[in-house]
């Protein structure tokens, strides 16, 4: 398998789908490199996967600092040797209507979903233009390739993570660096990204939904296995994960 012995940088790794995602990846073989803002969480995931024989290292990451993403990025070259996959998967999704002019919570979806993301591109790209292979996958939504009310900003920063991708994978593609992207986009997954929802109608409505509805995230991490394991001149660049029960 092609995952083996990779070097994958992990944002959101502390729960959810960037959790299931490193676990997966350590027992077929990856190294894994965690990062989020939880280091109690981190150090459990880290262990147990050290603890099953895997390879993991993690550090207290915020996606908004660069400097954090950059440290993050040497902290895999120091331990592992290499840099050869970043999975941008930090995100938060506090919607709510526009007109209910939550302005903060805009903010933080900007600074989180689309700087975070392009902060960890940023880290990443000198690494993988130097030794003309590398890989970005990178979490969007399905509110990155349809519209949903009370998801207007989130909405937004996901469709931005879907031009950003694409267009990286075009001007490698021009410029011979050999950078392989994957975009992914999960409907109702079972994480713990309706807790940054501040609105109650929405929360209410969101609740409901993936109640009846939602799916694991280790679905979203086979997903994850399959892009990487991919031969190195082969590039499949997007994923639509839903859940069959979600219309």
């Amino acid at each position: 398998m092609s995952v083996k012995d990779k070097v994958v940088v992990i944002t959101g790794a502390s729960s959810g789908i960037g959790e299931a995602s490193a676990t997966l990846l350590a027992q077929n073989g990856a190294k894994v490199v965690l990062g989020a803002r939880r280091e109690e969480r981190l150090k459990q995931i880290s262990d147990a996967i050290i603890e099953k024989g895997g390879q993991a290292a993690y550090r207290v990451t915020d996606v908004r600092n660069p400097d954090d993403l950059k440290a993050l990025v040497s902290l895999a070259k120091n331990k592992f040797g290499q840099i050869d996959v970043i999975f941008n998967n930090a995100g938060v999704m506090p919607n709510s209507p526009m007109s209910a002019l939550k302005t903060d919570d805009w903010n933080l979806m900007i600074d989180i979903n689309l700087k975070g993301v392009l902060n960890g591109i940023a880290a990443v790209m000198p690494d993988f233009v130097a030794q003309k292979h590398g890989q970005i996958i990178t979490t969007s939504s399905v509110a990155g390739i349809k519209n949903f009310t009370g998801a207007g900003v989130y909405g937004a920063t996901k469709y931005a993570v879907r031009n950003v991708m694409e267009v990286i994978r075009m001007e490698s593609a021009e410029e011979g660096t050999n950078i392989r992207t994957s975009t992914l986009y999960p409907g109702a997954i079972n994480t713990e990204l309706l807790q940054s929802i501040t609105d109650k109608a929405t929360l209410a409505g969101a609740d409901s939904l993936y109640e009846k509805v939602g799916i694991s995230p280790d679905a979203v991490a086979r997903v994850v296995n399959f892009a990487i394991d991919q031969p190195e001149d082969v590039n499949v660049s997007e994923f639509t994960v839903w859940p069959t029960k979600q219309a």
